[in-house]
């Protein structure tokens, strides 16, 4: 299984977001945008990090923001958010988050094939602060699909 192909509508550059919650909400938005998801998926993303904390940060300034496939997953759709100004999530390494992927997958096995494949985008360290300084979706999107 490949990852959800990113789009224009599905990325989000120089977002500003108060905290963690607002970022995921962003990307959660996002993905309601191109029809991936319910408004709902977004609380279900923020309910999983406050019961299992910021594992969601996988990388320093990258939080993946996702949830178990369920009602509230439409279709498989990846979003991306860069924030004008990190946030942090509360992680003890990795914050503040600058990036917040947003992953909804339709089944448990395309879940974690497209969490490892996501992780194969960002084995470049370079990857991250690329993304960040992106100037728009076009930058994103040429950055995500140089190293999938």
């Amino acid at each position: 299984m490949a990852l959800p192909t990113l789009t224009e509508p599905a990325v989000v550059v120089g977002a500003h977001a108060d905290d963690w919650r607002a970022a995921v909400r962003l990307a959660g938005a996002a993905l309601v945008d191109i029809g991936a998801a319910k408004p709902g998926y977004s609380d279900e993303m923020i309910r999983m990090i406050e019961e299992h904390g910021p594992y969601v940060v996988i990388a320093p300034g990258l939080a993946l923001a996702h949830a178990r496939p369920g009602p509230e997953v439409l279709a498989d759709g990846l979003s991306v958010v860069t924030l004008a100004t990190p946030v942090p999530f509360g992680h003890p390494h990795n914050d503040p988050v600058s990036v917040v992927l947003a992953l909804a997958i339709t089944s448990i096995e395309g879940h974690l094939e497209s969490i490892a494949e996501l992780a194969n985008v960002f084995n470049d360290a370079s990857a991250i602060p690329a993304i960040a300084a992106a100037p728009d979706a076009d930058a994103v999107i040429a950055i995500m699909e140089k190293d999938s």
